[in-house]
């Protein structure tokens, strides 16, 4: 197993190093306030210019509890690694990870145009090939829009 090359945690705020992270990582995780319960799920999203782009179907939990508090915490990891500095001993097993944590209000997009411009960013996140959307693929779908207002990186055991 690959050992640690540094154990300390490091916490950033540049604008660089925290969009390295997100533009690793393959998933997000979407963190809602449904009356005073937590809600979190994981998505798939887009991310341009510190806007998080996620779609989702026009109706359903998160729209429900969207429409009543559009406060949301959006949370990254990459490059997570497991191992262990002595195999035999259990506490010297760790994750080593990179992370982000990014607050913002969800706002809805159901304008054509933008949606199809939000898509694009999406896909731009998982292929490098160009895509295309059929116009009934578009219509059928919501896009969420984060615009991030503030946000922290975090690094372990890197």
């Amino acid at each position: 197993m690959l050992q640690p090359t540094n154990n300390a945690i490091r916490v950033f705020r540049t604008h660089d190093s925290i969009e390295k992270i997100i533009k690793k990582s393959q998933i997000c995780h979407v963190a809602m306030v449904d009356g005073e319960k937590p809600y979190i799920i994981g998505m798939n999203f887009g991310y341009k210019d510190k806007i998080i782009y996620l779609h989702c179907d026009k109706i359903g939990k998160k729209i429900d509890i969207l429409k009543k508090n559009n406060n949301v915490s959006v949370f990254f990891t990459a490059d997570t690694d497991l191992f262990a500095r002595h195999p035999e001993v259990g506490c010297s097993w760790r994750m080593r990870y990179r992370s982000v944590q990014a607050n913002g209000k969800a706002e809805f997009v159901d304008d054509y145009d933008k949606k199809l411009e939000a898509l694009n960013i999406f896909m731009e996140n998982y292929s490098e090939k160009p895509v295309s959307f059929s116009k009934p693929a578009v219509d059928n779908i919501l896009i969420i829009e984060v615009k991030i207002d503030d946000w922290t990186g975090r690094s372990f055991e890197y």
